[in-house]
Formats: structure tokens, C-alpha cells, sequence
């Protein structure tokens, strides 16, 4: 799949100056901010002095030549760094929707330093670039296996890339966790912060971009000969494989650098070719120079801003989280503007023979037996273990701190589960799902804010505010992709955008001080540690009364991916069918987020773990992944109980880590 753009000019000078007028543009908000920081870290008529030779004892000069200036430079370079690592990655990949962060390459560097920090700290003696070259190309290995045998296709490559980064994402999550005291630094970092305190990042980082774009420059022909298709670019004698083996090597390395150097910042590798190509760089060679400098101009930019919202009192948050402030807008001003090619009809992975009754009743005996197992099986106040037949009286004083925490973790991988597969099939989209769509971000964020506006709020109102939340980021997703018929491809950017931009909303508001905002944190993770009982029931109730109405959409739900023509033929109001689902939906992600939170990526994983069980039709495809989702959340919040007594693991993150390996195998279905 490539893209087409509707260009700004239609001649070689217009496309020139469209994305250089972009840059300076961005660069030139950048210096302005970046004067004023320097302004109120010394005086100008200082600045000459502080330049030539810099007076240590002075703070102000020492802040601007060991703080300020580095911190520029960093920024300059890291945003040319992953905005030209993006462009290597969508020209080889031919694929849009490809960077560093879509494809997990950022979040395997970061895994792999966190274990390194943790059980090898040998390996970081020499530095943490091969530390995280490593990690990076590990995960990049990983999503090319999981997606060969689909020829690479752009669906299958981004879902494996999901699917990648949030198993590395999870489990460097849960490491934190479990070894806080070492990993709290690491985690502060990984967030892409760009705070610098000498030049030695800089020093460091230049050299290696200089040999890497070098690289990049020598090989720009053949990679530019990859346009013409993979046949002909053979047929004119290019080693295709090898020409996509330098360039998915060369953007691995330019991850690795920056992730070593700076930690994550996501985003830019995605809308810096992109911007790039909607301004007039319709040629490789064009974007290979243009993005980079849009890259830098976007980072530096976001940094100053995040200056300036901290003020005196430091740095509120990372550069990393608040890039998605600039770069979710810009990317919903670009989606219109982009031309889809008809991708290749995607084929999915192998199935079981069809599933009938007993499939069902098997998947529901081993939810029951996995609840009971949680309920009796545990740890003792001593940290021992016990069961309710070794030791009957500890069992009864532990039930009611279980059951309630038990009952949560299965209503609401229950509702995520039946969510997921709802959007799933009415946008005929692979990766739909609450959490990869933002419509659980857009939940918590309905609910964090509901709750630093009113000071005492009910159940049934936070259950209202998440569930206007989730509802509002379905429509607008929806909205956006109206036009497109909701192209998957379409939908999966406008869901990227707007999840990242509810994230950083969030983390604006976790990082306010507020007191109630802090207190979710847990919850935010998937935690169900502060579950009482009252709570409990009522997850158990919405989900017993949701899962009761979903499948009565069975049928709309069988017709809907052939297409409106055709669901309307056989007499479907696909309007009335479509407003239904989502509002089904919303209620159901509303429902799991509030007590279970936004991060546990079972409404992803439980759809296609019930396909691949044989369950086709959408309601057996209900009743399956609603019994896959309880069970995988009721396993996850037990592990998260037992894993590290006596403290707790958020459920959330526990899913996550166990259920991405067992997606990453189904994915690995040959082609039929």
C-alpha cells in the first residue's frame, strides 16, 4: 500500500518550498520560544559572554551553555533522527502507518535497557547504544515474523507492530513495578524527556546520525527504486530483499541511537514524512531530506512548549508524552488529505474447523475453573501459600478481599472483550478495539475530569462520565473516517492520533498535583486492588445485562462487513444498525475501563483469540470472546496478586504480558 497525496503545488518549485516553508515555520516558533527561555535564564546583554567564555560561577550562564543550549541541540537532533527513521521505515515497508513507535522498535530498545539495567548491567559498561540496537532489532524481527506470511501487508504488519510494542511496553512496565527503586530513573527517562545537564548526549548522538544518514545517502537510489513495485524493481536488477534489509537496519539504528540517547518520543517518525508529503516532497528523495528537517523543527517546538507550560517549577512532563499534543492535531488535519491505494485483500489466519455448542461450554468450564482456582489458591498474610482445603479459616478471612477484586477482573475483560469484538466486525477492521482506537482513553479522560470538577461523585456518575468519554472518541473516530467508508487503514490512524492525544490530555492532568488525579494512577495501570464489593456487583450487573443485549446485534453485526449496499439490500437500517452497535459499544468500554482502566488490551487480543478458535459467525464470535476475555482477565489479575506479595500488579499490565505472546503465535497462521 502507498500513499497519494493531493499536492499544495504543481510545479518542482512549489514542492520544494512547501515543506521547507513548513519547517521554518515551525523552527521560527521555536526560536522565538527558545529566546524567551533564554531571556529568563540571563540577561541578553549577557549572552555574548556567556558564549565565548562561560563563567561557571555564574548560574545563569551556566544553566543556558550546560542546560538550555544542549537541550536544543538534543531535541534538533533526535527529531531529525526519528523523522528519517520513519521515512526509511514507510518507503521499505510501503506502508504509511510505519515508524518507530507503530512498530514497536522504540519500545523494544526501551525493554531491553530495563533488563540490562536489571540482570546484565555488565553490557552497559560500554554504553547503552548496543543495549538498545539490540532491543530494537529483536522487535523488529519479531514483527517482520509475525507478518511474512501475509507478504507484509500493511494491516498485518501494523497489528504485529501493535501487538510487539505493547508486550515490550507491559513487561518493561511491570519490571518497574516489581523493581521500582532501581528502574525509577530508567522509567522517568524512557517517558522522552530531553532535559540535559552537559553536552554529552549531543557529543555522542551527532557522529553516529552523521554515519547512519551517510549510509542512508549512498543507498537513496536503490531505495527510491522500491516505487516501482517489487517485480519491477527486480526486473530492472534490484536485490530487493537486500535493499529492505539496509533500510529496515538503518531506521532499527537510528531508533536505537535516539531511544539510548533521549528515551521514547513517538509521533514524530509518523508525521514528519507525512507532513513532508502533503506539502510537496512527492519523491523519496524529496522527503529524505525534508522530513528530517520538519522532524527537528517539530521536536525542538514541543520542547519549548513544555518549557513554558512548566514554568519555574520544573518539568511537568516528558517531551515524549506531549508530543502528541502537536503531532494528534496535525495528523487529523492530514487524514483527509491522504489517497489510499486499494490494498490487497487481507487473509486471515488459520482457523479451527467451525465452533459449535461445545467449543462454547468448553471455553465457559475453563472460565469457571480458572475463577475457582483464583478464589482458593493464594498467598497467606505470611506470604505462604494456601488453599482453601490446607487452611479453611485464612481462606475465609482472605475471601472477601478476593471475591470483589475476582468478580471485577471478569465483568470487565467480559465487557472489553465484547467491545472489541463489536468494532471489530462493524468496521470489518482487524485492529479495532477499544484501546487501540483511543475510546478507552476517551473513557478515562470523560472520568478524570469529571473528577477534578466535581468534588464528590458517585458511582453511577463515573460510570456516566466514562461512558461520554468512550462515546465521544467513537464518534469522532467515526466521523473523521465517514468519507472513507471506514477504511481500515483510515481508521487505524485517526484511532492512533486521537489515543495519543487523550494519553497526553491525561498525563496533563495526572501531572496537575491534584490529589484525586494521583489517586489513579493504579487504575490508569488496569489495578482492581480498590475494587469493594458494591463495586464489584455493579461491574457484574452491566456486564450480565450488556452481554445479554449484544447478541441480539448478531445479524447486523453478519452483514454489516459486506457493506452498506449490501446490508441495506437484505433490509438492515444500516443507520439505526450502526448507531445501535456504537452506542452498545461505548457503554461496554465505559463499563470495563471504569473498573479495570484503559490499559488492558483485551478487547485487541480476546476477538482474535476466539476466531482462531473456530468461532466465525458474530455470535458465536460474542460468546466466545466474552468467555476468552473474562478468563484471560480473571488469570491476569490472580498472577498480578500472587506475582510479588505482598504487593500488587495492576491486572492491566499482567493481561497484557499474557496475552500478546499468545496473539503473537496466532498471527504466525500460515497463509490459506
Amino acid at each position: 500500500m502507498s500513499i497519494a497525496t493531493l499536492p499544495f503545488g504543481s510545479s518542482r518549485r512549489s514542492a520544494v518550498w512547501g515543506p521547507i516553508a513548513l519547517a521554518g515555520g515551525l523552527g521560527l516558533l521555536a526560536i522565538v520560544a527558545t529566546v524567551m527561555s533564554l531571556a529568563s535564564a540571563l540577561p541578553m546583554v549577557r549572552w555574548p559572554a556567556a558564549l565565548a567564555a562561560p563563567d561557571l560561577d555564574d548560574i545563569g550562564q551556566a544553566v543556558v551553555v550546560f542546560s538550555v543550549l544542549p537541550r536544543v541541540a538534543v531535541a534538533l537532533l533526535a527529531g531529525a533522527g526519528l523523522a528519517l527513521a520513519g521515512t526509511l521505515l514507510q518507503q521499505v515497508l510501503r506502508n504509511p502507518l510505519a515508524e518507530p513507535a507503530t512498530l514497536g522498535i522504540a519500545a523494544g530498545a526501551h525493554l531491553a535497557l530495563a533488563l540490562a539495567t536489571l540482570f546484565a548491567p555488565v553490557l552497559l559498561v560500554f554504553g547503552r547504544d548496543a543495549v538498545a540496537l539490540g532491543g530494537a532489532a529483536l522487535a523488529t524481527a519479531a514483527v517482520l515474523g509475525l507478518s511474512w506470511r501475509h507478504g507484509f501487508a500493511p494491516v498485518h504488519v501494523v497489528l504485529a507492530g501493535l501487538v510487539v510494542g505493547l508486550y515490550c511496553g507491559a513487561s518493561a512496565a511491570l519490571l518497574v513495578l516489581l523493581h521500582e527503586r532501581y528502574l525509577e530513573g530508567l522509567f522517568l527517562w524512557g517517558a522522552g524527556s530531553l532535559v540535559q545537564q552537559d553536552w554529552t548526549a549531543t557529543v555522542a548522538l551527532l557522529p553516529r546520525l552523521i554515519v547512519v544518514a551517510g549510509f542512508v545517502a549512498v543507498l537513496a537510489r536503490p531505495f527510491a527504486m522500491l516505487d516501482l513495485g517489487d517485480e519491477a524493481a527486480r526486473g530492472v536488477g534490484l536485490p530487493v530483499a537486500r535493499v529492505r534489509f539496509a533500510g529496515l537496519a538503518l531506521a532499527v539504528a537510528l531508533t536505537g541511537f535516539v531511544v539510548a540517547s533521549i528515551g521514547v518520543i513517538g509521533f514524530i517518525g509518523l508525521i514528519a514524512p507525512t507532513l513532508a508529503r502533503l506539502t510537496g516532497a512527492r519523491t523519496f528523495r524529496m522527503r529524505l531530506w525534508t522530513a528530517p528537517l520538519i522532524g527537528a523543527a517539530l521536536l525542538w517546538l514541543t520542547d519549548q512548549l513544555v518549557q513554558r507550560l512548566s514554568g519555574a517549577g520544573g518539568e511537568l512532563l516528558p517531551a515524549g508524552a506531549v508530543t502528541a499534543l502537536l503531532g494528534a492535531p496535525l495528523l487529523f488535519w492530514m487524514l483527509p488529505r491522504l489517497r489510499f491505494e486499494p490494498p490487497r485483500a487481507a487473509v486471515a489466519g488459520p482457523v479451527l474447523r467451525r465452533a459449535g455448542r461445545g467449543r462454547v461450554l468448553g471455553l465457559a468450564a475453563a472460565l469457571a475453573l480458572v475463577t475457582i482456582f483464583a478464589l482458593v489458591v493464594g498467598r497467606t498474610p505470611d506470604g505462604h501459600w494456601g488453599t482453601a482445603f490446607g487452611d479453611l479459616a485464612a481462606w475465609e478471612r482472605a475471601l472477601p478481599w478476593r471475591w470483589p477484586r475476582i468478580v471485577a477482573a471478569l465483568a470487565a475483560g467480559t465487557m472489553l472483550a465484547l467491545a472489541g469484538t463489536l468494532l471489530q466486525r462493524l468496521t470489518a477492521n482487524p485492529m479495532a478495539s477499544p484501546e487501540v482506537l483511543g475510546i478507552s482513553s476517551g473513557a478515562a479522560f470523560g472520568l478524570l475530569a469529571v473528577l477534578l470538577l466535581v468534588a464528590d461523585l458517585g458511582r453511577l456518575g463515573q460510570f456516566a462520565a466514562a461512558c461520554c468519554g468512550a462515546l465521544v472518541a467513537l464518534l469522532a473516530i467515526l466521523a473523521l473516517n465517514r468519507r472513507s467508508s471506514f477504511a481500515p487503514e483510515r481508521v487505524l490512524i485517526a484511532g492512533l492520533a486521537l489515543g495519543a492525544l487523550l494519553d497526553a490530555l491525561v498525563g496533563v492532568l495526572m501531572a496537575s498535583g491534584d490529589p484525586r488525579a494521583l489517586r489513579m494512577l493504579n487504575w490508569l495501570a488496569g489495578s482492581t486492588y480498590g475494587v469493594d464489593g458494591h463495586a464489584a456487583l455493579m461491574a457484574l450487573g452491566l456486564a450480565l445485562v450488556l452481554a445479554a443485549v449484544a447478541p441480539l446485534l448478531a445479524r447486523w453485526l453478519d452483514l454489516m462487513p459486506l457493506g452498506a449496499r449490501t446490508a441495506s439490500a437484505v433490509g438492515v437500517d444500516v443507520a439505526r444498525a450502526r448507531g445501535a452497535v456504537l452506542l452498545v459499544a461505548a457503554a461496554l468500554t465505559a463499563g470495563g475501563t471504569l473498573a479495570v482502566g484503559p490499559l488492558s488490551f483485551v478487547g485487541l487480543m480476546a476477538p482474535h483469540l476466539a476466531r482462531r478458535l473456530g468461532f466465525r459467525r458474530a455470535g458465536g464470535e460474542i460468546a466466545g470472546a466474552a468467555l476468552v476475555g473474562a478468563a484471560l482477565m480473571v488469570a491476569a489479575d490472580w498472577l498480578g496478586r500472587v506475582i510479588d506479595f505482598p504487593r500488587q500488579m495492576p491486572a492491566g499490565l499482567v493481561a497484557a504480558v499474557i496475552g500478546a505472546p499468545l496473539l503473537m503465535v496466532l498471527l504466525r497462521g500460515r497463509r490459506r
